[in-house]
């Protein structure tokens, strides 16, 4: 499949959509793959990776995956196809939480674990604390995605212009060359100063959940995808590389909760999805929002379906166990 895949992408444009996926047929174009079959040369280390990777998953005696049933109940029969045995136990921060408060007794705020590699900015709560509900858009890349300083000034064009009050998270190396404020124009930075808040790290699960919150720019990440959904926030998706190609489709195309520009990058765009998400078809998106948040909890509950595969995880682990000694 992978090699009649990549090589009708190289033959044919990025919006032809993809027959050979089964479960999405009608869903995936070419631009939504990961972005390792836009390699010219199927040489590449990237792809011979993922080849491996793949020709394993047949072989595994499970696999555990961070979703939940009815998040992703188009693909996963046919996963099932080829690796009977999958775990769906997420949102898996989500699950984590409330088997702590269930054990031990904790507050939600104690039981968030930060798994940040940089110091957590939590000043920018405070601020969030200042704005009416909906009213910000957070706007983060993650923790691994770059952007060029053309691209920075054309997003923050978009975020500024859109006149939404922002919290921005820009961490060290997020950006490429050599950039100073410099480069920024003085409009950018004295708007921001009116109605931006920018740190170089947040808890962004404490930030999604803040009432203030209205919408996420994110680059679709998977971890930063699901934790959008477990709050119902409805997202702006630019995504950067490998399966946040394939996250903003469904998060467009299918879940309905957000806006995909992949493969774009303009101020004007970028100010209308911000519009769209926050004012003009905010209705819309928070209503698709609010049912996955639902269901995400839901799955999550002491009968929900994540619940009942991660008992079946744990069952089938001791019995592995006992068989072992």
């Amino acid at each position: 499949m992978f090699h009649k895949t990549h090589n009708l992408i190289k033959r044919n444009d990025l919006d032809q959509l993809i027959t050979s996926v089964p479960g999405t047929e009608h869903i995936i174009r070419k631009r939504d793959l990961d972005s390792f079959c836009r390699f010219k040369d199927l040489s590449n280390s990237g792809i011979e990776f993922i080849l491996k990777k793949a020709h394993i998953v047949p072989r595994a005696q499970g696999l555990i995956l961070n979703t939940f049933e009815e998040l992703d109940s188009v693909v996963l029969p046919h996963m099932r196809k080829l690796c009977p045995n999958i775990y769906t136990i997420g949102p898996i921060h989500s699950l984590h939480k409330t088997k702590l408060m269930a054990n031990t007794k904790l507050s939600p705020q104690e039981t968030t674990v930060s798994n940040s590699v940089w110091k957590e900015d939590k000043t920018c709560l405070s601020w969030l604390d200042k704005h009416d509900p909906k009213t910000v858009i957070y706007v983060s890349i993650g923790s691994l995605a770059i952007m060029t300083v053309e691209q920075l000034i054309e997003i923050w064009y978009g975020v500024v212009n859109s006149g939404k009050p922002f919290l921005w998270v820009r961490r060290p190396g997020s950006i490429t060359s050599a950039y100073d404020e410099s480069q920024v124009p003085t409009e950018l930075l004295d708007r921001t100063k009116e109605i931006g808040c920018v740190v170089e790290w947040a808890p962004q699960e404490d930030v999604l959940a803040h009432l203030a919150i209205g919408g996420f720019l994110t680059h679709s990440g998977w971890n930063s995808t699901m934790e959008s959904i477990v709050e119902g926030v409805p997202m702006v998706c630019w995504p950067y590389f490998g399966d946040q190609q394939t996250n903003s489709r469904f998060v467009g195309e299918v879940w309905k909760t957000g806006i995909d520009l992949k493969d774009t990058c303009d101020r004007l765009g970028i100010e209308k999805a911000v519009r769209d998400i926050m004012d003009s078809k905010h209705k819309l998106y928070t209503q698709a929002a609010n049912t996955w948040e639902n269901a995400a909890k839901e799955s999550i509950s002491k009968t929900g379906s994540s619940s009942i595969q991660l008992a079946r995880l744990i069952d089938d682990i001791l019995a592995m166990s006992s068989t072992n000694l």
